[in-house]
């Protein structure tokens, strides 16, 4: 045994300091992780590969490489530090100066504010006072929605982008104008180019980017993006999407997606990263897409159902000698889309998640035995939202009848309902100045998403609904989402969108609002369609199918299910 005096000296040697505590240790093997990092990292290694195809507003085709594309995003950092702008806004559509500001902006330490052209001006005018932005880039077809925001704001930089095929002259404009000072002040200051850039970061765990919600429903939340968490999410859709397998030739990405979305669900990035080809759209022109998907060999793009819908039924469809992987999200798609699709050879890759983790974080994984299964049984497994992303912690679904604080796992029967949560390190930082919504949202430690559903033996998640689209009809609970992907096996329906309406007898029912194939449908022939031809539950049955022109959408392809109640309510017919 130790003597007393040892057993002191030991105890009084923890509160005195180490002999090592004054050294510097030196780390080797780490680095703060950044995505801008991918854009030099790509120009190095293949400074002539294709980087951007673009037909400019002049209707023009643009092409630039990977060494131009760099060079352009250096240029713009540049004269962002000389000028000292922190916080820039983007408002502009899938054009090459939003990439280009997407890397530029980060590489001057800054921040980028990303915000959707489709808002009404008084939106717009919100997100970038909320933000603080002390600049815009801004697309010149979209310059007047600025002008409210212009007059209490002079102060503020607003740099337009004219998105031609010139970057000297006449075409050009205020944006290749800041691109070449910037090019130039390089210059000036030593040629250092992107060694004094910050393509990796000071703080890894620093906001990269604002992403703001849709504000659908109440004010946009500004997302807080850190460099790491759109990082690590990048790598994560590099992986799940498949971008760098793709036989022989290179990725080439067809931007569907829009941009200000989420920052693009960080594809940005990840198309960077494999040095893919970036094929910009100003706007949906399934024409123009189908054009592109048969002679610019697309290997992959990211869209909502609804537009995956419209594809598949535009005239210009047909099936596609090599198969396109089309990441699918926004909101649940059908069994039978996926069929339609995989005719088209139209590779569904199913993921979900929402702004507030970065896009995509869980992917309806395709398993080899599901080949087997009989009917469209597989179609229906790879509907599911599936199991949370390579670089994120597993999804969860947990109970929703305890205290908010108390966290506690479904059985997993795909029987039991609750809410989907998530934790880990592609969960956004919160919302900017927003202490408790942000409080809200990480309730008990955990991203609540507010989208109920059901988790399978193996571990799969499957959404049946928010938590306010559920129709509850004679103490049965009606999910919306399943009625619609019922809905939309009948041959004449293109989409469907169900509300719940009040109903004396049964508290609630379902009512359908449905777009058609063409013209003649009638509602009763759906109803009579549903009850004695699908295989829609007896109860599930709408009384009521109303048939619309065009179904509402928010920007990024969601039904505005608010709209609809909204519709139903004042007894209108569509639109």
């Amino acid at each position: 045994m130790t003597s007393a005096a040892g057993r002191l000296s030991s105890l009084a040697a923890q509160f005195l300091p180490s002999p090592f505590a004054s050294r510097k240790v030196e780390v080797y093997n780490n680095h703060q992780l950044s995505p801008t990092f991918f854009l030099p990292r790509a120009a190095t290694i293949e400074p002539d590969a294709p980087a951007i195809y673009h037909v400019t507003a002049n209707k023009k085709i643009l092409r630039r490489s990977y060494q131009e594309f760099a060079d352009r995003a250096r240029g713009l950092a540049y004269y962002l530090r000389r000028h000292n702008y922190k916080r820039v806004g983007i408002l502009c559509p899938n054009t090459p100066a939003f990439l280009e500001a997407i890397f530029g902006i980060a590489a001057a330490g800054a921040v980028n504010v990303g915000v959707n052209y489709r808002l009404q001006s008084v939106d717009i005018t919100y997100i970038f006072e909320h933000a603080e932005v002390d600049s815009i880039i801004v697309d010149a077809e979209f310059a007047p929605l600025l002008n409210d925001f212009r007059t209490a704001h002079p102060e503020v930089k607003i740099i337009i982008d004219t998105d031609t095929d010139a970057t000297e002259g006449q075409l050009s404009g205020p944006f290749d104008e800041a691109v070449l000072e910037g090019l130039k002040y390089d210059i000036e200051t030593g040629s250092k180019g992107w060694a004094d850039l910050e393509h990796t970061t000071p703080d890894e765990n620093s906001l990269i980017a604002l992403a703001y919600t849709s504000g659908t429903t109440a004010r946009p939340k500004g997302v807080m993006f850190t460099h790491k968490g759109a990082y690590l999410a990048a790598l994560a859709n590099i992986v799940e999407s498949g971008l760098n397998y793709h036989g022989s030739q290179r990725a080439h990405y067809l931007w569907t997606l829009p941009l200000f979305h989420a920052m693009g669900w960080t594809f940005p990035w990840s198309v960077t990263a494999v040095r893919g080809t970036h094929y910009c759209l100003r706007k949906i022109d399934y024409p123009e897409i189908w054009r592109l998907l048969k002679e610019e060999g697309i290997t992959h793009m990211n869209s909502a159902p609804t537009v995956n819908t419209l594809l598949c039924n535009d005239p210009g469809a047909e099936r596609l000698d090599i198969p396109v992987r089309v990441t699918v999200a926004a909101s649940p798609p059908s069994a039978h889309l996926f069929k339609t699709m995989e005719n088209l050879n139209l590779q569904p890759v199913h993921v979900y998640g929402l702004t507030e983790t970065y896009g995509p974080i869980t992917k309806g994984y395709h398993m080899q035995a599901w080949s087997q299964l009989p009917g469209d049984e597989k179609y229906a497994k790879m509907a599911r939202q599936g199991h949370g992303f390579l670089t994120s912690m597993p999804a969860r679904v947990i109970k929703t009848d305890v205290p908010a604080d108390h966290i506690e796992d479904v059985e997993k029967n795909g029987k039991e309902i609750g809410e989907i949560v998530f934790y880990g390190n592609i969960c956004a930082k919160g919302y900017y100045k927003d202490d408790e919504a942000t409080r809200k949202l990480f309730a008990g430690g955990v991203l609540h998403t507010g989208d109920l559903a059901v988790m399978h033996e193996d571990g799969a998640i499957q959404i049946l609904d928010r938590a306010k689209d559920i129709i509850i009809s004679g103490g049965e609970n009606i999910s919306s989402v399943a009625l619609e992907s019922m809905l939309v096996t009948h041959p004449e329906i293109l989409e469907a969108a169900c509300v719940a309406v009040p109903d004396s007898h049964w508290g609630e029912r379902p009512l359908a609002y449905v777009t058609c194939k063409k013209q003649g449908l009638r509602g009763e022939e759906v109803i009579e369609w549903a009850r004695n031809q699908s295989n829609i539950s007896r109860f599930m049955v709408p009384r009521e199918v109303v048939i619309v022109d065009e179904l509402p959408k928010t920007s990024t392809g969601k039904l505005k299910k608010n709209e609809l109640r909204e519709w139903a309510k004042k007894g209108q017919k569509g639109m």
